[in-house]
């Protein structure tokens, strides 16, 4: 065995004893509220993919979808069409409040939408919710952002986990998160004239 083998076997050993010696102290479970927020892409992505995780589990799941409306998505598409028995999927906004331009009409969504939400979080056939894009809807005060932390941190059965999506999530809420993930921004191609795309953004 050469130096740098030698060097490296014996830096992996360190790295795996303090590993080890961590996770025993890592004993807890339960249910997480978890956020996913920020100006870059992925926010949705990553909780769909959690939903697949779930779903592979064997962990009954339920979506709420704020704001995107009536845009067909991949991700609607697939789990009605193949995992319907395995994950519930609703849609509560009417399209993106630019195209709506009736806030009425929006503020009515988003409560029928947090309606659902509060309905599939306290089901207890349900192990896991994505609540996409509610941030959005909590951000515009189409929901009061202090009946949405009070509901979760008081009424949310111990085991379930509520994944909460959206730019800009408020203060309150990431205070009362469990696990909290700012996607950055780095570069995007929107900004040189490329429009969303199958597969990418929908």
């Amino acid at each position: 065995m050469d130096d740098v083998t030698l060097r490296h076997n014996q830096k992996m050993k360190r790295i795996k004893a303090a590993r080890d010696e961590m996770m025993k102290t890592k004993t807890e479970e339960k249910g997480l509220i978890i956020v996913h927020t920020g100006a870059g892409k992925g926010k949705s992505s990553s909780g769909f993919g959690m939903i697949m995780r779930c779903i592979a589990h064997g962990m009954p799941c339920a979506v709420v979808q704020f704001i995107k409306g009536n845009w067909e998505t991949g991700e609607k598409t697939f789990l009605r069409e193949r995992f319907a028995e395995d994950c519930r999927f609703y849609v509560s906004g009417e399209g993106f409040t630019w195209e709506t331009q009736d806030r009425e009409r929006d503020v009515a969504a988003a409560q029928n939408g947090w309606r659902m939400a509060k309905e599939q979080i306290l089901d207890p056939e349900i192990q896991f919710v994505l609540l996409d894009e509610i941030n959005i809807a909590l951000r515009y005060d189409y929901l009061d952002i202090d009946e949405v932390v009070d509901f979760l941190l008081t009424q949310k059965p111990r085991m379930t986990h509520v994944c909460l999506t959206g730019r800009n999530a408020k203060p309150e809420l990431i205070e009362a998160a469990d696990l909290v993930t700012e996607m950055t921004l780095t570069k995007h191609p929107f900004k040189d004239g490329v429009k969303a795309q199958k597969g990418i953004e929908f």
